[in-house]
């Protein structure tokens, strides 16, 4: 697969806190950021995705009396999943992973995402509530490109996400596979049906060297 400069590399939240000994700790997550880093090489275009989020966040259990991690809710925007409190702005844990640095001073911008305390942001395109822009898409649009590739954390939520909304807004998506780590089989599995569905592409890295 040759990447053109209308291409660009989505890094997705390639955070600590989704790594090994994170609050929210995806296995394997950081094994991919050598990865990453190569693949950044690659690509005129690279912007990174950061969750940033504050304490009172709505997907936090602990801001639901007797509520526990990895159940949903419903709110006003529809169904949420509760997590462990993660990527608080400023910590140790919502900073980039030491080992993806060399992708991350590559990168065009760094997208801020689920800043908004009353709604959750899995996609680097919109909120949670699927009408909050983050600018991504016209920053895409800007730059000429038409396809993205994505790589990062996790396959099965915040990569996905960010690939749906890739298509829904025209753009062409690729999903590296091998540079994603997913949280669970089961939403993988959804993940990779969306996907065939949509026409996300998969691919391994070894293709795009």
């Amino acid at each position: 697969m040759k990447i053109t400069a209308s291409d660009a590399l989505l890094v997705i939240d390639a955070q600590s806190d989704f790594c090994e000994g994170g609050a929210l700790a995806v296995q394997g997550g950081a094994g991919i950021m050598p990865l990453i880093n190569r693949l950044a090489e690659r690509f005129d275009t690279v912007i990174a995705t950061q969750d940033w989020h504050t304490p009172d966040q709505i997907s936090f259990a602990s801001n639901h009396d007797g509520a526990t991690p990895f159940t949903e809710i419903e709110v006003a925007y529809g169904p949420q999943m509760l997590w462990p409190d993660h990527c608080l702005q400023g910590t140790p844990g919502a900073d980039f992973h030491p080992e993806v640095a060399p992708a991350i001073r590559r990168a065009l911008a760094v997208v801020r995402k689920g800043y908004n305390p009353a709604v959750d942001s899995y996609s680097g395109f919109f909120e949670n509530d699927h009408r909050t822009a983050t600018g991504l898409a016209g920053l895409l649009r800007d730059r000429g490109v038409t396809r993205v590739f994505l790589c990062g954390l996790a396959y099965d939520y915040c990569v996905r996400f960010t690939a749906e909304d890739a298509v829904r807004e025209g753009f062409e998506a690729v999903v590296i596979e091998d540079a994603c780590r997913a949280i669970a089989e089961e939403t993988a599995a959804a993940a990779k049906a969306s996907f065939a569905t949509l026409g996300v592409v998969e691919v391994e890295a070894v293709s795009l060297f």
